[in-house]
């Protein structure tokens, strides 16, 4: 299933695609697309529906954050050898863990707020990981069976905040809006390799980044696992795993986004992501 949520801020109803791709109102069968109803036993009630019988809604309506209000985003630093490289960095031995602020999540195609104090604000294209039950402790084996689905991350950051200034990458990683997720959260099935997925972004209509998810350092699975051994993993927790290379930190010259750029993000069978950065 590709399940998502539709609507103006604060107010959207949950959907899901049906088969020709049009947005089914699915606010009659649950509340929202919450930790509290995001689990296995929902998914399998939502894909015995008919979602032909249920209320089409337009795809002109705003598409919201695919997930709302999550326990934890936790992100995954310098997942990709190549991207380690550009960056100067030493290719990680094991995850590089922080967390981005829930508060920075918003919808797929909203705007990405940049500041008159910021000063190098880069883009980042991620498969991001949902989770469907309480994972502790786990094996890289039973990973499979934690995980709800995959989505769409843009793992926005501003360099100076989250490299020059003092303390840990959150502050870098974790201004509202630093955290487009979706357009849709997709279930697994729907995914014949997680670990083989083509990612994507453009800034202004030009190619920054193109990867796939074979070139990450540590896969899905492990991942989750890692994660398990140090803190658990709640359902409607969202994991994003790194991004490729072609960031504007690694350009030479360096270039970062400015008022009044667009992005265009893709990652096969997760959508595509539109957005404008806007001063605020």
């Amino acid at each position: 299933m590709k399940l998502l949520r539709i609507g103006n801020k604060a107010k959207e109803k949950p959907c899901a695609l049906d088969a020709n791709g049009k947005i089914r109102d699915l606010s009659s069968v649950i509340k929202d697309l919450t930790p509290d109803n995001l689990n296995h036993s929902t998914i399998e009630k939502l894909k015995s529906l008919d979602l032909t019988k249920l209320p089409e809604l337009s795809n002109s309506e705003r598409i919201g954050a695919c997930i709302s209000n999550p326990g934890k985003f936790v992100a995954i630093g310098l997942n990709y050898s190549d991207h380690a490289e550009e960056t100067g960095a030493k290719v990680p031995s094991e995850p590089i863990v922080f967390m981005k602020a829930t508060s920075c999540i918003s919808g797929p195609n909203d705007d990405i707020e940049i500041t008159s104090y910021s000063k190098k604000l880069d883009w980042e294209v991620e498969l991001g990981i949902v989770i469907g039950k309480e994972a502790k402790n786990i094996s890289e084996k039973d990973s499979s069976n934690y995980i709800l689905g995959y989505c769409l991350v843009n793992d926005i950051s501003e360099r100076e905040w989250q490299i020059e200034k003092m303390g840990q990458w959150v502050k870098g990683k974790s201004h509202d809006t630093f955290g487009p997720i979706g357009p849709y959260f997709v279930t697994p099935d729907e995914i014949k390799d997680v670990n083989n997925l083509n990612l994507s972004l453009d800034v202004n209509g030009k190619r920054m980044q193109t990867g796939n998810t074979n070139k990450m350092i540590f896969n899905v699975y492990y991942i989750v696992a890692y994660l398990s051994k140090y803190m658990s993993l709640q359902a409607g927790d969202i994991i994003t795993t790194g991004t490729p290379p072609g960031v504007g930190m690694g350009k030479k010259p360096q270039v970062f986004l400015k008022n009044g750029d667009t992005l265009r993000l893709s990652v096969d069978n997760l959508g595509e992501q539109n957005s404008k950065v806007v001063l605020i």
